[in-house]
């Protein structure tokens, strides 16, 4: 599945609740769902491998005539369902349209219909004269996926998050101003639950950049912003969550600020942490851990790729220092992983405070091949196994990546290469 594209751009990467099922999603708006190979006698190892298991166009290009745009069919983010029965369910989303859709599995086949023939077409009625019991054969597995909702017309920007709320009946959508809430089972309709809309759109100084909900409280939200903020929100407080219960926003150092500190201190991504204690932003240099209990700064920060501070002029002069890096936790909350250039990822140790770089790339991706640690230097002196800062090849970025809800599994999107890592025994990466 490596195929050098613009459509094949992967544009989000979501295991399931479970682990067993990895959907990516490409800028060509197809949906690709991997399933993890069971462990048999015959092959111990083959555990870990991911397959594809099915792969379905999920959104087409539109044309908006009103406004006279494009719409691109390009996947921004997809979100599993918790699963309630045999089937799969998942959200998917473009800019402007989400997609609900069922994954299932057919393996059996009914034959003998009293009035139908074996093509399924209907017998003429009066050369039935005896009455069968259809029964059911055994065929080849047949995955089928099948559109069952579609949420569109709510949103006047570009959505850029949904999250399936912890109640399972509702989730939200978020775009660069509004908040909707929605029911999984109503498409017509949906509450609008922030929207920090000026009155006059000359006075707009800071968007929506990233929103969730909480893991196990149904009532609270989190969004966070391009001036660098999170806000928490209780929906039992109001219908309008306009007025956030808690803000975290960090004091800026005068000393630190910089000609680009408001650029890069927009926050790409926000994800809380399994147990539902912590938050973890993304923005262009750093990966911070927030505590629910405290909005005053961050209780941890994590610098990603400090090494850029020097570049940031072409960086923003090749659009780079608008890139969108997500972030995500390890199952038990303990590391922290994120993406940067170069094809390079970044893992940081809470505990031990350790941090490793790691790269995707195919010289380095033979199966079972161990991963080997990556460090870049900016001084002139350059030691063998590093990679200079001027040699960083900005083209190649990690934004996308995605962590096993509960094995040390990794997937990352390289451009249009999926990588998928496997932890060995020891704490190497594989």
């Amino acid at each position: 599945f490596l195929v050098n594209a613009h459509s094949d751009i992967i544009s989000t990467v979501e295991f399931n609740h479970t682990g067993e099922l990895l959907a990516t999603g490409d800028k060509g708006g197809r949906v690709v769902i991997f399933q993890r190979e069971q462990e048999t006698k015959k092959q111990p190892h083959q555990q870990g491998e991911y397959n594809v298991y099915s792969t379905f166009q999920s959104h087409e290009p539109e044309f908006d005539y009103l406004k006279s745009l494009e719409i691109e069919e390009k996947i921004n983010k997809i979100r599993w369902l918790p699963q309630q029965n045999a089937a799969h369910f998942l959200l998917s989303t473009n800019d402007k349209t989400i997609k609900l859709w069922k994954v299932s599995e057919r393996d059996k086949r009914p034959e003998g219909y009293n009035l139908k023939d074996e093509e399924g077409r209907l017998k003429d009625l009066s050369t039935v004269t005896v009455l069968q019991v259809p029964v059911l054969k055994p065929m080849d597995l047949m995955v089928e996926v099948t559109p069952r909702r579609i949420f569109a017309n709510a949103h006047t920007y570009h959505i850029n998050s949904i999250s399936v709320n912890s109640d399972c009946e509702t989730y939200m959508s978020a775009d660069d101003l509004r908040i909707n809430l929605w029911h999984l089972g109503i498409t017509d309709r949906s509450f609008n639950i922030v929207d920090i809309k000026p009155v006059d759109m000359e006075e707009l100084t800071e968007v929506i950049t990233a929103a969730e909900f909480h893991p196990h409280h149904c009532n609270l939200l989190v969004y966070s912003s391009s001036k660098g903020t999170l806000r928490l929100c209780d929906m039992r407080a109001a219908a309008l969550c306009d007025k956030h219960a808690k803000l975290f926003e960090e004091p800026e150092d005068p000393s630190g600020r910089f000609f680009f500190s408001e650029i890069t201190s927009s926050v790409s991504d926000v994800k809380f942490s399994h147990s539902g204690r912590y938050m973890m932003t993304r923005d262009y240099l750093t990966v911070k851990v927030w505590d629910l209990n405290m909005e005053t700064k961050p209780i941890e920060t994590y610098q990603v790729h400090d090494y850029l501070r020097s570049k940031l002029c072409s960086l923003y002069e090749n659009d780079c220092i608008f890139d969108k890096f997500e972030c995500a936790w390890n199952g038990s909350d303990s590391v922290i992983m994120t993406g940067a250039y170069n094809n390079f990822f970044r893992m940081f140790d809470r505990n031990t405070k350790r941090d490793v770089t790691l790269e995707a790339s195919r010289e380095n991706s033979k199966p079972r091949a161990i991963l080997k640690p990556r460090k870049v230097c900016t001084g002139g002196k350059r030691r063998k196994d590093e990679i200079s800062v001027d040699s960083l090849d900005f083209n190649k970025k990690i934004l996308h990546t995605a962590w096993h809800p509960t094995e040390n599994i990794i997937a990352v999107a390289a451009t249009n290469n999926l990588y998928i890592f496997q932890d060995k025994v020891n704490s190497e990466m594989h």
